[in-house]
């Protein structure tokens, strides 16, 4: 059977525990648990095989999947850069810098007194938030200004602050939750007395917190606040920042549904408000989503760039200080790719090389799975050029240095690890490797040498989706195999992209899966962030689910209808937080398509879900009763047929575990038979506590094998 451990598998999996110095002991352990596995009949597959135990040890326990990162600080200057590196003869982290052109390291002053926030245009002082409340420190004398005192530990919070050019200025943002209500959550002391805090959170509908911005002296003193609009409703802020003076403040703000977006010019002393842009849409606006919001000053704050999907596409302009159009200053009909960055922080705002006139970006016209870097002309008045070479392609991340001569770039695809070099631009040539993870990649050949198909789907109307697919190792075209389904498909994030994602080990968990005896795959649909055109990202308002849930059934129909080894017959479907919501609503609406499925974390009642994030999507159960209602999985359960497993933390902040039990409860009055497993205390991520992450993916591999036979037929 192909769940079984063949004998070549093994001689190479020895070699790998030799290799990595766990001993002959744990490599006959090994093949005694293999020969234990092969005399258990097929109807004890709730066993996981031992190959693939030592697979997720290596995964989630000795993180020999995890890829390395290279962190570094650019200089002002450029000319170098620092890194915290290991000193062994100290037995600590120490500052070394690195001359960007020869190489040449150097250790630093390791006394040096550690900035706490943004530091004064002056260089003397630093200004940060502690306890919510705002603090000027004197960098050469350590003494400290209290500059506000009205936090409170759970109500009010300063920050967000700035420091205005003269430096004899603070703008800030105040968040008051005053009236935000509050919702008892066990704190894990003594289990017969366990103790109730209490914490604010403000779900669809409700009152969210309100927001104010004040302007403050450097040395203290009385805040003065503008006069901003404020809505009953609420509102959000995105971008506050002093507009290239001391005079002016800038403001974005959105309304609560954030379908409308308004750039405020704000007198500093008498509070005037002036709007120099305004954008609004029936869906959502660009801005609202953090990647694309704010706004850069250039000419000397004589004109800004903005990102906008007003054509609909997510472009960057060139406006003038008064809100006049000038130009766009990429192509039409491409998408700016958004923030998703698998190694750098990424802010679009600091890609503008005003000395060189250049505007950088994130593009791929031709495949919305993979990422290259390209350049305009500021002026607008010349073609765009890509940067990133023909010959390498997928995944690319840079972190400039302060004059873009330079760039730390991480190269990677779906099937290759990242590579992190430090190249010279525009010509992109490279001076040094960083980081190479050539262990990451020994272990790949070793343990998980299957390459990943990149797919797409046609489901008619015009709709093509993106997926990949993992086979087994051992695949036979002339069988048929069972189907294991990762889902995601909210608008938070793709799942499928040309990279190696190394903030998620889930890719390699999937390898492992493969490799019992099923072909693993990952669709993205409408809705799903893809640099495909606004109206492919906004087709899922005003109704967060149920488009979805046609659409990836669509494209499992599809696989098997163009693919001869899939059984559907056998299909089963998992997924994470939006995941878990998508898989209960395959399993509840689609129950012909979906024979087992594995939510972890859903939430069954989007109406019980943040305000701050269900309502860009859907606006509140008020307005959109019925998209409420369509959306809501806990409203089919009455479908089910299949296997169903429900994992949850009790220990939720974001999924409050009282939303999945509301379906637990729907699901035993409809007598529906269903598993539900609940791990103490845990959070979101279902990972605190040793063992955790190891455990949880036992757990559905153990469901999986039990419900869905592996191997093919």
């Amino acid at each position: 059977m192909s769940t079984l451990i063949k004998l070549n598998a093994l001689k190479t999996l020895l070699r790998h525990l030799i290799r990595v110095g766990l001993g002959l002991a744990i490599a006959f352990l090994v093949i005694s648990c293999q020969k234990t596995v092969e005399k258990k009949s097929s109807n004890n597959q709730n066993v996981v095989p031992a190959e693939a135990q030592v697979r997720m040890r290596a995964i989630f326990e000795r993180g020999e999947f995890d890829a390395k990162t290279f962190t570094a600080t650019w200089l002002p200057d450029g000319s170098g850069y620092t890194v915290m590196e290991f000193d062994s003869g100290t037995n600590a982290h120490v500052r070394v810098g690195y001359d960007v052109v020869s190489g040449e390291r150097s250790v630093l002053d390791s006394l040096q007194i550690e900035i706490r926030g943004s530091v004064s245009p002056d260089g003397m002082r630093d200004l940060y938030t502690d306890q919510g409340n705002l603090y000027v420190r004197d960098i050469s004398s350590n003494q400290t200004i209290q500059i506000t005192n009205d936090s409170t530990s759970d109500t009010i919070w300063n920050g967000n602050a700035e420091w205005s050019p003269d430096g004899r200025q603070i703008v800030y943002v105040q968040r008051d939750q005053s009236n935000v209500r509050l919702r008892p959550m066990l704190v894990p002391v003594d289990p017969s007395y366990p103790k109730v805090r209490y914490a604010r959170y403000a779900r669809v509908g409700e009152t969210i917190p309100s927001l104010r911005v004040g302007v403050v002296a450097a040395g203290g003193g009385n805040t003065r606040w503008l006069s901003i609009p404020a809505p009953a409703e609420g509102f959000y802020l995105g971008q506050v920042s002093w507009a290239e003076n001391s005079d002016e403040v800038l403001i974005e703000w959105f309304s609560r549904g954030r379908d409308k977006r308004d750039f405020l010019m704000a007198n500093a002393k008498t509070g005037q408000l002036t709007s120099i842009y305004q954008e609004s849409d029936s869906a959502w606006v660009a801005g609202s989503r953090r990647w694309s919001g704010g706004l850069v000053w250039i000419r000397e704050g004589g004109a800004f760039i903005i990102m906008s999907e007003k054509d609909g596409w997510r472009r960057a302009y060139v406006y003038s200080r008064n809100g006049k159009e000038e130009v766009a200053l990429t192509p039409d009909s491409v998408d700016i790719i958004d923030g998703l960055s698998s190694t750098f922080r990424y802010d679009w705002r600091n890609m503008v090389d005003e000395a060189g006139g250049w505007f950088y970006y994130y593009a791929s016209p031709d495949n919305p799975i993979q990422k290259y870097l390209y350049r305009a002309p500021l002026n607008g008045g010349g073609e765009a050029e890509r940067i990133t070479p023909e010959d390498q392609p997928g995944w690319h991340d840079y972190d400039f240095s302060p004059d873009f001569r330079w760039a730390f770039h991480t190269y990677s695809t779906f099937n290759t690890p990242p590579v992190t070099d430090l190249v010279e631009l525009p010509q992109h040539s490279r001076v040094r490797v960083l980081e190479d993870n050539d262990e990451l990649r020994a272990n790949i050949e070793i343990f998980a040498a299957q390459s990943t198909e990149l797919i797409q789907l046609d489901i008619g109307r015009g709709v093509v989706m993106d997926a990949w697919m993992i086979k087994p190792s051992d695949f036979d075209p002339s069988r048929k195999y069972p189907v294991f389904k990762y889902v995601y498909g909210e608008p938070a994030r793709q799942k499928v992209l040309d990279s190696w994602n190394i903030r998620y080990t889930n890719i390699n968990f999937h390898r492992m899966i493969a490799d019992l005896g099923y072909i693993v795959v990952c669709i993205d649909g409408r809705g799903t962030p893809a640099p495909k055109g606004a109206a492919w990202r906004r087709a899922i308002f005003p109704n967060l689910g149920p488009l979805s849930t046609d659409e990836q059934a669509a494209g499992v129909l599809e696989i098997g209808r163009t693919r001869p080894y899939v059984d559907l017959s056998r299909v089963g479907i998992w997924g994470w937080s939006g995941g878990g919501s998508n898989t209960l609503n395959a399993m509840f609406r689609k129950p012909d398509v979906y024979h087992v499925g594995i939510a972890v974390v859903p939430k069954p009642q989007p109406d019980l879900y943040h305000a701050s994030f269900q309502e860009i999507f859907m606006r509140t159960v008020k307005e959109n009763p019925e998209g409420y209602r369509q959306s809501a999985p806990i409203n089919f359960a009455e479908g089910l047929k299949g296997d169903l497993l429900i994992i949850h933390g009790t220990g939720e902040t974001n999924t409050h575990l009282q939303i999945v039990e509301g379906l637990v409860d729907r699901l035993i009055e409809l007598g529906k038979q269903f598993d539900y497993m609940t791990y103490p205390n845990r959070d979101h991520g279902i990972s605190e506590g040793e063992g955790t992450s190891l455990h949880l993916r036992m757990q559905i591999t153990r469901y999986l094998l039990t419900h869905l036979p592996p191997g093919p037929r």
